[in-house]
């Protein structure tokens, strides 16, 4: 077997652009010792880093940095995105998840939306516009970690976010050209025209965006100590009139009958780590499949320099991947084997099938009935305490629905988007029931101890990115910068390859011999934090 340190060199050759960092937690800072870090969305970090220096925990700062992020990072994700799911690991190793996916409406049925021959909706009503939008899960979850886990009031974590709201900040770029690609349809919106045109053009990279009426919005929810009256109340009362006026489907009701939920999280041991993160409807599960498989195979033994250890975890990716895609959905509605695809017995299953396809390089028999997918945020906290925090949110698409709410500055994530618009399916949509998504917010432990945090941005492409940062830094030992640093594959469950460029001839060569169609095309945006139990050392790394 290589030494850690041979796969190590072969990887970095063959790796991309990386921004990573140490920070040892005695080095010095503006404000004294560095007590925690957040990672993620720019101006969102920086937010909960400031909380944390002001005393803060890691959940205080998360929540400030998420809402943060929801103000400024809207292409991606929102006040009013449709959710996702959090994981908090504290200091011995305890780990709770937060569930607040974006709920059904109760008008919803199955046969909603008229498919295609192919499975696609007719005029993408399931992705743009008012039917495509659930309850918003995301205020709701932000508080509800607060009360459980944090020592900070609503309103003490939301003023970086009003301020950002009514000041406003400079268009990036990035925000500039998804604006530009979402133009057809936000300019016939008359909330989305307002926040995302002046003069009836796009708004231009430099330019200042403000939203005053959701910076109105949160001031209004800190005044009132938090966020119940977004679900019952007048705020909601306004957002279930918008919505009835526009032909969507949430009613006052459904925002009533909403709850952000504490979930247990899925676990397996690997590599020596205990590995934490959301069961279904997140992304989570998938995960912890292909992990699995490769732990049954004796992972760290496969040397990273030969092909077949690429065919190898893509064959135990694809194995999971076409099960998520006929067997999950929300466990509430539809009976999903989580014990029995966790099993030791099914993951010696898997490895044995991809033992097999190794050995006679082919690929195993798998046919994906995927969609696709877009923008997300992703954040991590640490605290001087070790209490770590994961936690993913979107809007799921650009702008999601791309319609707004005028008046209160709520733009719309497309969560109904998500569901399989065909009826009689594990993830066919019904009244109350939570759509499958990608996003799989993770935390490991290592003796007991919270060890590492990650999670990723990128539609599909998150499950496995997640995956393969896992498998090289817990599975093969690497440095964390090197494992961020490291080539990805992606699939979803068929016997079509995504790989980056960096990946070698000798691997690409390979796996066209055994068979897949390979194209050329970016992972997932992924960043982790990590911290050294003993000694308080971070590093951060993201790519």
């Amino acid at each position: 077997m290589p030494s850690a340190t041979s796969r190590r060199e072969f990887l970095i050759r063959t790796g991309g652009a990386l921004g990573a960092g140490l920070l040892p937690g005695t080095s010095g800072a503006a404000d004294g010792p560095v007590k925690g870090l957040v990672t993620g969305q720019t101006e969102g970090a920086a937010a909960g880093t400031a909380v944390l220096a002001a005393g803060g925990n890691a959940v205080d700062a998360i929540v400030a940095a998420a809402l943060v992020a929801g103000v400024v990072a809207v292409p991606g994700t929102g006040i009013a995105g449709y959710g996702g799911h959090l994981v908090v690991t504290k200091p011995d190793g305890k780990t709770f998840a937060i569930d607040f996916n974006s709920a059904a409406p109760a008008a919803i049925k199955p046969d909603t939306f008229a498919v295609d021959a192919k499975g696609n909706v007719r005029g993408e009503a399931n992705t743009f516009g008012w039917l495509a939008v659930g309850v918003p899960g995301v205020l709701a979850g932000l508080q509800l970690a607060l009360d459980k886990f944090g020592t900070r009031t609503f309103a003490e974590v939301v003023k970086p976010a009003i301020r950002f709201a009514k000041d406003g900040f400079p268009v990036s770029k990035g925000f500039a050209a998804a604006i530009r690609g979402a133009k057809a349809r936000l300019a016939t919106d008359p909330g989305s025209a307002k926040l995302f045109f002046a003069k009836r053009e796009p708004l231009a990279e430099g330019t200042t965006y403000k939203n005053p009426d959701l910076g109105d919005l949160l001031q209004t929810l800190a005044n009132r100590g938090n966020v119940s009256t977004f679900y019952k109340g007048d705020i909601a009362d306004k957002i279930a009139a918008a919505f009835k006026a526009n032909g969507g489907l949430v009613t006052t009701d459904d925002l009533a009958a909403y709850k952000a939920r504490e979930v247990k999280p899925l676990t397996i041991a690997f590599a020596g780590h205990t590995v934490f993160t959301p069961p279904p409807s997140s992304g989570g599960l998938t995960v912890l499949q292909a992990l699995a498989a490769l732990d049954a195979l004796g992972w760290p033994k496969w040397d990273a320099r030969d092909p077949a250890t690429t065919h190898a975890k893509v064959e135990a990716l694809r194995a999971a991947w076409n099960d998520r895609l006929a067997l999950l959905g929300d466990p509430g509605h539809a009976k999903v084997p989580v014990e029995r695809l966790l099993s030791e017995e099914y993951a010696k299953g898997s490895a044995e099938r991809v033992r097999s396809a190794v050995k006679a390089k082919k690929p195993l028999e798998g046919a994906s009935d995927g969609r696709p997918s877009g923008g997300t945020v992703h954040l991590n906290a640490v605290d001087s305490s070790g209490l770590t925090v994961a936690l993913t949110f979107t809007h799921g698409g650009y702008f999601g629905s791309q319609v707004t709410i005028d008046g209160l500055g709520l733009v719309l994530g497309h969560g109904v988007s998500r569901f399989d618009p065909r009826p009689g399916r594990a993830n066919s949509p019904a009244p109350g029931k939570r759509p499958l998504h990608n996003m799989c917010p993770t935390v490991a432990t290592k003796d007991g101890k919270p060890v590492l945090a990650l999670g990723a941005t990128g539609g599909r492409r998150i499950v496995n990115a997640v995956f393969d940062v896992l498998a090289y830094r817990l599975g093969q030992s690497l440095p964390l910068a090197d494992a961020v640093k490291a080539p990805r594959v992606h699939t979803e469950g068929d016997t079509v390859l995504s790989l980056e460029a960096t990946w070698p001839a000798a691997v690409t060569d390979h796996l066209k011999a055994v068979g897949y169609d390979l194209k050329t095309g970016p992972g997932a945006s992924l960043n982790a934090l990590e911290r050294d139990p003993v000694t308080g050392a971070l590093r951060a790394a993201a790519r």
